[in-house]
């Protein structure tokens, strides 16, 4: 038997608190930089991590924290995840191996996972790019992971400058990823779609030349800007 002192570090958390797919599929069509500025903008993951194709990444965190170069965890949370589960992988920034390739996704995608937040390395992206499938991460390396362990599912983990827990909302676009913890999901939505509804009005009035812009000799002169002719 085991004892709990000596399963720190390698231990597997099977419940999630997941939020109502309803509340994470409201926020499809927000853009993540809408989200984010109704966020305090602290609420992305690093710029290093970036997207590999072009498909949405929306889910529900499933958290996983990765030795160097070690993906055994990595295999294991697949097996766990449910549909519409994003897998968020802390591996360290670890830039000397990848933790999945082509095969791996291809899985997840069996399974109807929804896709991958790795801030470490992948590789196949050439695959990648031809298939229906979310993947964000550090970097690409050709070289394979080792699957020795050991490691923990559903903790707390870092993932590019952000502490995730599981049952997270995960939303991410080619502008990048930003977490959404459910219980501030339904305040964050509200202020995101206003947000955006006020982008689309000033687009128009961009397009019509009406857009009032007098607010920055406004902001110059209070701040004591002196402009010279």
């Amino acid at each position: 038997m085991i004892s709990l002192g000596r399963s720190v570090g390698f231990r597997i958390y099977k419940t999630v608190n997941r939020p109502p797919r309803e509340l994470v599929e409201a926020f499809r069509d927000i853009p993540v930089p809408n989200i984010s500025d109704n966020m305090g903008r602290i609420a992305c993951v690093d710029s290093y991590i970036k997207p590999y194709n072009e498909v949405k990444l929306l889910g529900t965190a499933i958290t996983v924290k990765a030795p160097l170069g070690d993906n055994l965890m990595f295999h294991k949370a697949i097996g766990m995840a449910k549909p519409g589960d994003i897998i968020v992988v802390d591996g360290e920034g670890d830039m000397c191996h990848s933790l999945c390739g082509e095969l791996l996704i291809a899985e997840a995608m069996k399974k109807g996972i929804a896709g991958f937040l790795i801030d470490g390395c992948i590789r196949d992206i050439e695959a990648l790019r031809t298939m229906n499938f979310s993947v964000y991460a550090r970097g690409v390396n050709p070289k394979g992971p080792y699957k020795n362990g050991p490691g923990e599912i559903n903790v707390p983990i870092c993932c590019g400058g952000q502490v995730i827990f599981p049952g997270d909302i995960v939303v991410g676009d080619l502008d990048g990823v930003v977490i959404i913890k459910p219980e501030d999901a339904e305040e964050v939505l509200e202020k995101a779609i206003a947000h955006h509804q006020m982008e689309l009005i000033k687009m128009e009035k961009i397009e019509n030349n009406l857009l009032d812009k007098s607010w920055v000799d406004k902001t110059l002169k209070e701040k004591g800007c002196i402009i010279f002719e």
